[in-house]
């Protein structure tokens, strides 16, 4: 689980960072300043969550073991990931893209779902707490 949970991790970091620095060198010019501040959310967004992969990655790490729970938080926040800020980016730059209202509405169903999943995520890792403190 790690060397992949690592991968994914280091893919995603390096997608925000790219995606930060073409929101800013490309699209700053391009979008309006809602929108960019709409892209820039997601980027956010992003940074937060692979850092909690990075985070649980150690975690495995230090415990040689694999915690069910730590699994399942880390395949929330990657499909959480992929469904909150890809679709706040793809929605950001809906016109550049000429994206037509059927796929803005399917789309635009993807983010708060992402969010769910980023949520749900984040429940997995107080599952994991309290299922693995000793009292």
């Amino acid at each position: 689980m790690q060397k992949n949970l690592l991968l994914i991790t280091g893919i995603l970091g390096l997608l925000a960072v790219f995606f930060g620095a073409f929101g800013a060198h490309v699209l700053a010019d391009k979008l309006t300043a809602g929108k960019l501040i709409i892209y820039h959310r997601g980027i956010e967004y992003q940074f937060y969550h692979t850092l909690a992969l990075l985070f649980i990655a150690s975690m495995v790490n230090q415990n040689k073991s694999t915690s069910l729970w730590l699994f399942r938080a880390s395949r929330f926040f990657v499909f959480g990931i992929l469904f909150f800020s890809g679709s706040i980016y793809v929605l950001a730059c809906r016109e550049l893209l000429s994206l037509g209202e059927i796929w803005i509405s399917f789309i635009g169903v993807l983010t708060p779902i992402g969010g769910m999943l980023l949520i749900i995520g984040w429940f997995m890792i107080v599952l994991h707490a309290i299922k693995n403190t000793i009292t």
